[in-house]
């Protein structure tokens, strides 16, 4: 962000980037205000561009008739009373060092420029006692605090301006948007042109089965081969579109494997005899996450995706998770060679390189037994369906918290499952 920030400046100069740092804020803080004409508001300054950005937006509001009081960082006081709104412009990217904030009236309005003072934009520690922001606005572009670690109570409502500033990127979030890639379609598709291989299911866990194939039914995939331990098919209502395999192994026509859920005891050595010479890209999950037979049979070149929550993420790195999950799962990703998925509320996902894609759709309707069944059929049908790994699990899961999202409390996993084909039809009938 510094680099950004630097080459931006020495392009447009540093006065025209903190003015159009400070509209942005100050047009953030009347909308929080509806009306600036006689509000009371505090900005509070420091040394840096955050600071800039804080007096600038000070002089904006006082234009269009608020009363403000710009408060420099070392001057201030233990507690703001009477205001309408406290803009906190007082430290941003460059906090190293304890902050202790104001208190503030019951009913303030509290907006931070780019972090709340006090937070580490990288580990999202938090330094010193933060003010609780009602309002973040980022800056140029969003920060590992943001999204993940200790501080994410001290956000608010997450806002973001561009303001031109970051112009190439490796890492992202994962907005709607994206979700239209999904819906493509060729005129010479046909039934084995996205087809999936599962690997899910037994007598003890037949429910499984039918989960992870309604999610990849849904997400696109034109023809499913199951393979489960057991005869599944007499024990739960399998999609009819279902073919049921007669020999072992991963058929070569199949475009992706979806392997693991409901498998049961020792499915690492029951998935060991079927994927040792696949050649498609595979998706592990539940019982399929074995180091083991991942380190033994993994091609280690981005192609396997591991779908852990956060249990079988321990179990897989051998350590706890930090309070920063993204350099977890990327050294996970790295000494595996695959892509991880890392589920929770927000969904962490990395490259083998590194690449990070961040998913923040997740809801609380998403935490019943089974949806993460559909969401490993689903990414096995986005792959199935010309998106590479990484990407692949980035869109389901944004989809899958879609899905969630337009659920009711109390939901089931096969809710979620009719609600990802709902949604996919939206967005081809937006498309065409």
């Amino acid at each position: 962000m510094r680099e950004a920030d630097a080459k931006a400046s020495g392009a447009r100069g540093v006065d025209a980037l903190v003015a159009a740092a400070g509209t942005a804020v100050a047009l953030h803080a009347q909308r929080l205000l509806r009306s600036c004409y006689a509000k009371r508001a505090a900005v509070m300054v420091g040394p840096g561009l955050n600071g800039a950005d804080g007096r600038v937006a000070a002089a904006w509001l006082k234009s269009r008739g608020a009363r403000v009081d710009v408060l420099e960082w070392d001057h201030l006081p233990t507690r703001l009373n009477g205001y309408d709104l406290v803009v906190d412009a007082a430290f941003g990217l460059g906090c190293t060092r304890p902050f202790v904030a104001p208190a503030v009236s019951p009913g303030t309005l509290v907006l931070a420029v780019d972090l709340p003072s006090g937070v580490d934009a990288d580990s999202g520690e938090v330094l010193g006692e933060p003010m609780v922001a009602d309002t973040t606005l980022a800056l140029g572009a969003l920060k590992p605090a943001h999204l993940a670690g200790p501080a994410q109570h001290l956000m608010g409502e997450l806002h973001f301006a561009g303001l031109d500033i970051v112009t190439s990127f490796d890492d992202g979030l994962v907005v709607d948007d994206d979700l239209a890639s999904l819906v493509a379609f060729h005129r010479d598709d046909h039934k084995w042109a996205h087809a999936v291989q599962a690997m899910v299911g037994s007598s003890l866990m037949p429910g499984a089965a039918e989960l992870v194939l309604r999610g990849a039914l849904a997400g696109g995939a034109s023809m499913i081969r199951l393979e489960s331990r057991g005869d599944v098919a007499t024990l739960v209502r399998l999609p009819p579109e279902v073919v049921h395999s007669n020999t072992s192994g991963v058929d070569p026509r199949c475009r992706a494997v979806v392997a693991g859920p409901g498998l049961g005891p020792n499915a690492a050595e029951w998935l060991r005899e079927r994927l040792g010479d696949v050649g498609c890209p595979v998706v592990l999950d539940a019982d399929g996450l074995d180091r083991s037979l991942i380190d033994e049979l993994s091609p280690r070149d981005g192609s396997w995706v591991l779908t852990p929550h956060e249990g079988e993420f321990v179990r897989l790195s051998g350590q706890p998770l930090g309070p920063n999950r993204f350099d977890d799962v990327r050294e996970l990703a790295r000494t595996t060679g695959c892509v991880v998925l890392l589920k929770g509320p927000v969904t962490v996902i990395a490259s083998p390189s590194g690449t990070l894609r961040v998913v923040t759709s997740g809801t609380p309707t998403l935490a019943t037994a089974g949806t993460g069944d559909v969401l490993s059929g689903l990414i096995a049908a986005t792959i199935a369906r010309g998106h590479g790994p990484l990407d692949a699990a980035a869109l389901a899961a944004h989809l899958h918290g879609r899905a969630g999202a337009r659920l009711v409390p109390y939901t089931t996993a096969s809710d979620v499952a009719t609600m990802v084909g709902a949604l996919v039809n939206d967005l081809s009938r937006a498309r065409h």
